[in-house]
């Protein structure tokens, strides 16, 4: 209870501070007319308590509120950052379990894993929703297959480093007693790669959501996070206050699917005894 009490005071004195900054170099900016690095005024940095208000004010005339209209974008987008997620990494643990078994394999593809993410996701959404629109595919899977093209690269070099971290000692006397690789990669490499598979899903998942917001308008979905961006961004110049309000809910989307991946690790991954306090 002690811990987190003081890791929520430490949070409130975060949000503190963060609003202070905002706060203080909206002040100075207005007040001084600064334009470095960008022109200071409400519409380039509108008041936080103008983005809180919006989110519990009608987007439309007698329309719904604000935040209602997101949280239901932000579940549309977290069932595809979901499947994407778990899409990439399946795939990605998978590429990592081939690897681990040859260094052939591992120096021969591992370069081109890199290169696949040089690709920008911009450039391939489009791409990637029309080929799959033809063969049948609805636009949110595609979406989530963009997703995890983002989340497969952290699993495969992560999952790959855990598979290798296994003692060799270990390894050699499971070899001794006639262990398959099958049974020393599951009753070994796997257990062993555990942390570092969800030190990749804590990167991972953030990433899926940024995927999935920036697939939905490639793939002309209005119902998700990404599409409600393209809409306000349309008003930007007289209410920017919603479009920094929908920004808020994606960064805490993004947040929120990261604690969860957070609280599965805490359940799975057991810590050795002289980490324990």
């Amino acid at each position: 209870m002690q811990i987190a009490a003081r890791r929520g005071g430490l949070l409130v004195v975060l949000l503190g501070v963060l609003w202070g900054l905002w706060e203080g170099w909206h002040w100075v900016g207005t007040r001084f007319h600064l334009h470095w690095p960008f022109p200071v005024n409400d519409t380039t940095m509108p008041h936080l308590h103008e983005i809180v208000r919006a989110l519990f004010q009608p987007a439309q005339v007698n329309g719904p509120w604000l935040v209602r209209i997101l949280v239901h974008d932000s579940l549309f987008t977290l069932k595809e950052s979901a499947v994407g997620f778990a899409i990439g990494a399946v795939v990605g643990f998978a590429i990592a379990v081939v690897l681990s078994q040859s260094s052939f394999l591992e120096r021969g593809i591992i370069p081109y894993v890199v290169a696949s993410q040089t690709i920008p996701l911009l450039a391939i959404a489009p791409m990637v929703v029309v080929g799959l629109g033809t063969k049948g595919v609805t636009d949110w899977v595609a979406v989530a297959i963009l997703a995890a093209y983002l989340t497969f690269f952290p699993v495969t070099i992560n999952g790959l480093r855990g598979l290798q971290s296994a003692d060799p000692r270990a390894v050699e006397l499971m070899r001794s007693y006639a262990a398959s690789r099958w049974r020393i990669l599951w009753k070994l490499q796997v257990p062993a790669s555990l942390p570092y598979l969800f030190s990749a899903f804590r990167i991972a998942a953030p990433l899926a959501i940024v995927g999935a917001i920036i697939s939905e308008p490639a793939a002309s979905i209005q119902g998700g996070l990404g599409g409600a961006i393209v809409n306000f961004n349309q008003y930007y110049s007289i209410e920017p206050q919603e479009l920094w309000a929908t920004n808020v809910v994606a960064a805490l989307l993004g947040i929120g699917f990261f604690l969860v991946v957070v609280a599965a690790e805490k359940l799975v991954v057991r810590r050795p005894p002289e980490q324990t306090a």
